[in-house]
């Protein structure tokens, strides 16, 4: 499984299941849709009054999943953060890019967008005999 290779099945699925941790310690998740650079960061929007977006300031670490939906899933260990100027822009017109409706949204109030930047990758592919297992260290 080559870098290029696991880009691809990043943008194939454009929703995918973000978990944070709360401010208690409780785990939450939810569904967002995503998109990726060629940098493998994604992005996704949300309402920055969110619990997503109140739990992930106040902690960064996060883990998304891609790929739930088959027998091969993309797990995505990494570090959130809200860019701001020419950064936000950039995030932004990635974003829009794979969701057309983005300015749409973007009109809506309190929109904020994440930028993860993945520290590990683990891809599993259960549809081969033996299973297909990969994890990668992003530095």
């Amino acid at each position: 499984m080559t870098r290029d290779d696991l880009l691809a099945f990043v943008r194939d699925h454009r929703l995918a299941v973000v978990a944070t941790v709360s401010a208690s310690g409780e785990p939450e998740a939810a569904v967002v849709g995503i998109a990726a650079s060629d940098g493998f960061e994604l992005v996704f929007d949300t309402i920055e009054t969110s619990r997503k977006a109140v739990n992930l300031r106040a902690n960064g670490k996060i883990a998304v999943v891609v790929g739930w939906d088959g027998e091969c899933t993309l797990q995505i260990d990494g570090v959130a953060d809200e860019p701001a100027g020419g950064d936000q822009a950039r995030i932004k017109r990635l974003y829009f890019g794979a969701f057309p409706d983005g300015p749409t949204r973007q009109a809506w109030p309190g929109i904020t967008y994440f930028r993860v930047r993945p520290t590990v990758l683990r891809y599993s592919d259960f549809r081969v005999d033996p299973p297909k297992l990969v994890t990668l260290r992003v530095d």
